[in-house]
């Protein structure tokens, strides 16, 4: 791999700690510190990411190249560290934070321009662990390696991930927070982005009063990641958080598209750049539930659950609008951005959800349509992908029981039969108000809805055959991961079988999956 092109801009253009001192502290007033990988004697490669490898500029990989991939006997144009943010955890206010689990190596400019940031994922402790260690388990990795990339192939704005190894040593993990740890297999991902910047590396600096190292933070990402912005002054900084609303605003609408539910949507955790960032607790959609939430942690109160994205994206949005507003100095503005998020968030979904429908454009009446559907979804705990695949299949002879029957969570009833009837017949009156062919409206479905989701008991089966050796359930997935739009392998196109239900890491998982 061409590992001599990676470069630090980065820690170039900030105030930085130098000191390579990995004891666990605040580090004020700077936007890094430079840390060096732990290090590990006896790394083995389980995937690595050959077309993305070439994409970004890295290249083909040769054995050798294992020592990169987990952080060991990096040459000297490789200057690691890790970045100090803060953020507001479950709605509070943390303080600083940073990366705990996260090293950067860099970054690098393709041929054609394009830069790609460089990360591993559990390569050992940083200043910003908080009393961890650093380290990944073998299943935290599988989950962050593979979602990442199903993401990508789905349409959805992410990181991505580069290779997956073993590094060779046990780490201590509480699965379940339960009392009861336990040795598992340890691991490191490298995930890869235009940048990981997040909302939190602002609000630190504000929260500092670092207002020089704040604009400086803002001027670089601009230039960087933002070439469309070309006002100057205060203006520029208005357009920065227009453009950062408007990129949330659209990711959420993807979430909601695919089903995805983040998890521990905390704002360290949300990217400038609109990308999802930082695969923990995540889940994709089983039987339909706006009131799910995959993150035992987030249980009691609910905040991050599936239905309420959006609002916590636009709650987010308002604690980046303060850390900006020493450079933007404009209440008024802030707040009309702000307030016009969920105006154009709610138009965008409902355009979204047109399209599962196959609908052209998006009527009056469509409101109290999404709203039964909605309500019918979730008292029949019917599955969220394999209902769109079955509406596509559906003609006025269609036998709805037998048709349905297998996509919902529990026995359907004759009198939810019957309301699952009526909306068909509901919905197929609407589709006649299309003025596109029917042919056309199935071809904007199919591309809209996905035949293949990354499901959490399938990703629990991956991790299970890695433990024991056994890529071929990894090496499958990997597959069909990657044409998500088709129904590669029958098998995975069914709903969560019901022995998984209640199965740690199928259902609900905690902050440390």
């Amino acid at each position: 791999m061409n590992i001599e092109r990676i470069r630090q801009p980065f820690i170039e253009n900030f105030p930085g700690d130098l000191s390579n001192n990995p004891m666990q502290r605040n580090t004020p007033k700077v936007l890094f510190a430079t840390i060096k990988p732990a290090g590990f004697n006896h790394p083995e490669l389980i995937a690595f990411n050959e077309v993305l490898s070439k994409e970004i500029g890295l290249g083909k990989f040769e054995d050798k190249d294992l020592d990169f991939l987990v952080g060991n006997n990096l040459p000297e144009n490789v200057k690691t560290y890790a970045t100090a943010y803060a953020g507001h955890q479950f709605g509070n206010w943390a303080g600083q934070l940073g990366d705990g689990r996260a090293i950067l190596a860099g970054e690098i400019t393709n041929e054609a321009g394009k830069k790609t940031e460089i990360q591993w994922k559990g390569a050992g402790a940083t200043p910003y662990s908080r009393h961890a260690d650093g380290r990944a388990v073998l299943r935290s990795s599988v989950r962050e390696y593979l979602m990442s990339e199903a993401m990508y192939h789905l349409g959805v704005p992410t990181t991505r991930a580069l290779s997956l190894a073993f590094t060779g040593e046990d780490v201590m993990r509480d699965i379940m927070y339960s009392g009861n740890p336990q040795l598992e297999k340890g691991a490191v991902v490298i995930r890869t982005a235009e940048s990981f910047l997040r909302f939190g590396h602002f609000e630190l600096m504000s929260a500092q009063r670092e207002y020089n190292t704040l604009q400086e933070l803002a001027d670089f990402t601009i230039e960087n990641y933002f070439p469309e912005i070309t006002s100057s002054d205060s203006q520029k900084y208005k357009e920065f958080f227009q453009n950062i609303c408007t990129r949330t605003a659209d990711l959420m609408v993807e979430w909601f598209r695919v089903g995805f539910v983040h998890g521990v949507m905390n704002t360290d955790n949300m990217s400038v750049l609109g990308l999802t960032i930082d695969y923990g607790p995540y889940s994709m959609m089983d039987e339909y539930d706006l009131n799910f939430t995959p993150n035992t942690t987030d249980l009691p109160g609910r905040r991050y659950v599936f239905g309420k994205q959006g609002q916590i994206a636009q709650w987010n949005l308002w604690q980046l609008a303060n850390a900006l507003h020493p450079l933007i100095k404009d209440e008024k503005f802030l707040e009309d951005t702000l307030n016009n998020f969920g105006t154009y968030f709610w138009e965008a979904h409902d355009q979204m959800l047109c399209k599962k429908f196959g609908f052209d454009q998006l009527q009056k009446e469509d409101e109290d349509f999404f709203i039964n559907w909605q309500g019918l979804m979730q008292e029949l705990q019917l599955d969220y992908t394999l209902f769109f695949n079955q509406l596509e299949k559906t003609t006025p002879d269609t036998d709805i029981k037998e048709h349905f029957k297998e996509i919902s969570y529990i026995l359907l009833n004759d009198q939810m039969l019957e309301k699952l009837s009526n909306f068909i017949k509901t919905y197929e009156a609407r589709l006649e108000l299309n003025s596109i062919s029917k042919e056309a409206s199935l071809a904007m479905m199919r591309k809209t809805n996905p035949k293949f989701i990354l499901r959490n008991y399938l990703l629990y089966e991956c991790i299970e055959e890695i433990n024991n050796g056994k890529k071929d359930m990894l090496e499958k997935i990997t597959k069909a991961l990657e044409s998500p739009y088709q129904e590669i392998y029958p098998e995975f196109s069914v709903k969560r079988p019901s022995g998984y239900d209640d199965t740690a890491g199928c259902s609900t998982l905690s902050c440390s999956s």
